[in-house]
């Protein structure tokens, strides 16, 4: 389940003293997660949390770091994939990082301003812009006028979120590959200030609309934990399936778009005709397509309709299982997913790849093993690993994720016991917790931190799309036009889980 504020591991840093016990961390084979900022006592009382994972089955272990006025040292030179973070909360928060390697703004574009940083206490200030074109790498070498350059986006063709993608090409080749995302100032985090904590499962729900059960699993076991709070075991055990049949209608709709981008049509039929039909099954299971309205911190609101699910399941997996054998038979589909889009483990590690992607590179962690949350503890979980690194790793891993997702639904439903579904949740005025869930596409965390009313003061979002974002471009550099879009699909990204 959730860690509670007391087991988890708080340690005060002196900012001189992050670059250090970072690298320390690193050599002992732990990992960072995250950092952020909040404000405990006002906008001139910065408060820096980092967040990083010893190791297998240890809870995650904070850093508290108070640098009053002075500027905090970068850990991004030792742990690259805390860029993007010290980078957002610089955007964010107005807080800057000495030696951070690239200072430039990441959230806030060319020609947006803000009045004062957004994420400072109190309202939000109104965003201005004023076109200004994006800043591009320059090109250098003996020929640079051979080298053209596409602009694609923001917008973009079909249903695809707002990105300006930049490539620098030389023939089919692309050199190199410049991703411009946060085009959407949703403003989430601030969204939940002064929200009572029941309130604000709903707009967890809505981050990321296709993973809204593990958005709010995560908010919830963040509320828990900020409240001491037992889950009732037959809640748990629900949750356990409520996240599961998220995942397979999120992995059989990624399978189906993969076969759009090798052109595979009968097998992109065949897998959006499933992911259909388990959105079906989830309509009749808590009433929405995308199992919103269920959650709630300490439980669930109502009993879902478990009447007929087993056999639902059974004919999914029964169809599942020969359009699997289909596309391990394909050929053509294979061709272009073997040795497409490479990411290495040591790359997938250092730059913060998470779930399927991760795994696929070989990296052995889910955090429904290593730090169960619900009841995953108690059943049989399998974790799905590759070491292949390339898109037809990806595949294989959420084929094998699909079915390890059935065989936990069946186990829930056959041993799940009685009890009660909701207990009482009620955060300590001026307390915290920290919650995680594993998402379809990687591990989801939630700090949050209450008022002295009991009222949601900060809450921080690590979405995994907004990791595996910054990972992608690795996997394009010096690889070729044709095979792009099978990457990104490959990928299974989401813009809004990255534009907060």
């Amino acid at each position: 389940m959730s860690a509670s504020p007391a087991a988890l591991t708080m340690e005060d840093l002196a900012a001189r003293q992050l670059p250090v016990r970072c690298r320390a961390a690193l050599d002992a084979g732990a990992r960072m997660q995250f950092m952020y900022a909040w404000f405990p006592e006002g906008p001139d009382t910065p408060e820096l949390r980092y967040v990083l994972h010893p190791g297998r089955g240890e809870p995650p272990h904070l850093w508290r770091c108070r640098p009053g006025k002075e500027s905090p040292p970068s850990l991004a030179p030792s742990a690259p994939l805390l860029s993007w973070y010290e980078r957002e909360t610089t955007d964010l928060c107005g807080i800057a990082f000495t030696d951070q390697p690239l200072p430039q703004p990441l959230v806030l574009l060319p020609g947006a301003r803000a009045a004062r940083p957004p994420l400072l206490p109190g309202p939000a200030p109104q965003l201005s812009y004023t076109p200004s074109p994006h800043p591009l790498p320059e090109l250098a070498g003996t020929a640079p006028e051979a080298i053209q350059l596409l602009p694609f986006g923001p917008v973009r063709a079909d249903v695809l979120e707002s990105t300006q993608l930049a490539f620098y090409y030389l023939g089919e080749a692309i050199l190199h590959y410049h991703p411009q995302l946060f085009f959407k100032h949703r403003g989430m985090e601030k969204r939940f200030e002064g929200l009572p904590p029941a309130l604000g499962t709903v707009l967890a729900e809505r981050v990321s609309g296709v993973g809204g059960v593990a958005h709010a699993l995560a908010y919830c076991h963040a509320v828990e934990a900020a409240a001491h709070c037992e889950v009732p075991r037959r809640a748990a055990w629900l949750r356990v399936l409520l996240g599961e049949l998220e995942r397979l209608y999120n992995h059989l709709h990624y399978l189906g778009h993969l076969c759009h981008t090798t052109t595979l049509k009968v097998g992109e039929a065949q897998g959006k005709y499933l992911e259909e039909r388990a959105k079906q099954i989830n309509t009749r299971v808590s009433g929405s397509r995308l199992l919103r309205g269920l959650l709630v911190p300490g439980g669930l609101r109502r009993e879902p309709v478990l009447a007929g699910l087993a056999a639902d399941i059974a004919r999914l997996q029964s169809d599942f299982q020969i359009y699997a054998g289909q596309l391990a038979a394909t050929n053509s589909h294979l061709d272009r997913l073997i040795s497409t889009g490479v990411l290495g483990r040591r790359l997938a590690f250092d730059q913060g790849a998470t779930g399927p992607v991760a795994r696929a590179s070989g990296l052995d962690r889910d955090p429904r093993r290593d730090q169960p949350h619900g009841a995953y503890a108690e059943l049989p979980l399998r974790v799905a690993v590759r070491d292949g690194c390339d898109a037809h790793a990806r595949q294989q891993v959420r084929i094998e994720e699909i079915t390890n997702s059935i065989l936990l639904i069946r186990a829930v439903l056959e041993g799940l016991p009685e009890g009660a579904l909701c207990a009482e949740c009620r955060p300590a005025p001026a307390g915290e917790g920290l919650g995680w869930a594993e998402t379809p596409r990687g591990t989801a965390y939630y700090a949050v931190h209450l008022d002295a009313g009991g009222r949601l003061r900060r809450v921080k979002i690590k979405s995994p799309s907004f990791s595996n974002w910054r990972v992608f471009p690795y996997t394009v550099h010096d690889t070729n036009m044709m095979d792009y879009a099978i990457n990104e699909a490959s990928f299974g990204l989401t813009v809004a889980g990255c534009d907060r």
